[in-house]
């Protein structure tokens, strides 16, 4: 394994657990938050060191979170997004949102056409790179909330076996 990956796991770990402290959640959740973090952006560095898109990259990482905080909230009797907000915000692009807004107060500014219209692909593509990424990291930590919420599967439950609810539907329609 690549000492740079384990270098970069390690500080995002540190990361994610700057931003559990700073949201005050409670102590015994920190260690599963250290781990995620590592986990969620070792991945993702892998991938990309693979060829792997950004975007899909990110995706799988925070998937791999969103999985690890399931998990992670049955065994510590938490929210499971108590970790997987923590763990994720590491993997936010900065740089390109960054590099975006720079841009945009360049464009204000310049007067030179051929100037202009480099810089203003150049701050859609920013632009537009930490739009997706963003949209990967969120519907990647979702989709597993989403799948493995027990509360809905409960509910559907009671719903069928409930001839109540039937008669419910009948003065609906």
């Amino acid at each position: 394994m690549d000492f740079a990956l384990v270098d970069k796991g390690i500080w995002l770990g540190l990361a994610g657990i700057g931003f559990a402290v700073l949201f005050n959640v409670p102590r015994r959740t920190l260690g599963a938050i250290y781990i995620m973090s590592a986990l969620g952006g070792m991945l993702k560095f892998y991938m990309m060191s693979l060829d792997f898109g950004l975007v899909f990259a990110a995706f799988c990482g925070s998937s791999l979170i969103g999985f690890l905080s399931v998990l992670a909230a049955h065994y510590r009797k938490a929210p499971p997004m108590t970790f997987a907000l923590p763990s994720l915000i590491p993997m936010i692009p900065g740089f390109f949102a960054y590099k975006a807004m720079v841009g945009v107060m360049k464009l204000t500014a310049e007067k030179d056409v051929e100037v202009y219209r480099k810089l203003f692909f150049e701050t859609v593509n920013n632009g537009l790179s930490a739009l997706f990424i963003i949209l990967a990291l969120s519907a990647g930590v979702a989709i597993p909330l989403l799948i493995t919420r027990k509360e809905t599967v409960k509910r559907i439950k009671t719903d069928v076996s409930n001839p109540q609810n039937e008669n419910l539907e009948e003065e609906i329609l």
